[in-house]
């Protein structure tokens, strides 16, 4: 009787253990489905000046909220993870600025100065884990 109340025992335990381990899965997997529904949905989109500003905000509050290092220059460093890096190609000066490089020079002034330029979504590039880790934009219409 006590060998088949601790196989019960250790059958319950095995099958609790499973199940937290695909219910944290699931949370997992729907965390990152979440997090590249934000990114996924620009892909090969026509974007506006202000669609740029609202991609590059959010990809720089991701950072932060990851707590993602930066170099000595500001400039996010890329991890394994969860780090996003967005490149903004530009058909004027025929430069890829990185995010930070507009970000820091005023995100207001560059939609201002870009206000009826189109951009698009060219690239998208995942880390292992399946989170988007890099975005390039590129202008299309000058």
């Amino acid at each position: 009787m006590k060998k088949l109340a601790i196989i019960f025992l250790i059958g319950i335990i095995i099958i609790v253990g499973i199940a937290y381990m695909y219910l944290n899965y699931k949370a997992n997997y729907n965390e990152t489905r979440r997090e590249n529904n934000q990114f996924e949905s620009y892909y090969n989109q026509e974007l506006e000046a202000a669609d740029v500003v609202t991609l590059i905000n959010k990809a720089y509050d991701n950072n932060l909220t990851n707590a993602v290092e930066k170099d000595k220059n500001g400039i996010f460093k890329e991890n394994d993870t969860n780090s996003i890096k967005i490149d903004l190609k530009m058909l004027d000066t025929d430069k890829t600025y990185n995010m930070e490089t507009l970000y820091f020079g005023g995100m207001s002034k560059f939609a201002e100065m870009y206000i009826g330029i189109k951009f698009k979504c060219t690239k998208i590039e995942y880390h292992p884990n399946k989170k988007v880790k890099y975005l390039l934009i590129e202008q299309i219409t000058q």
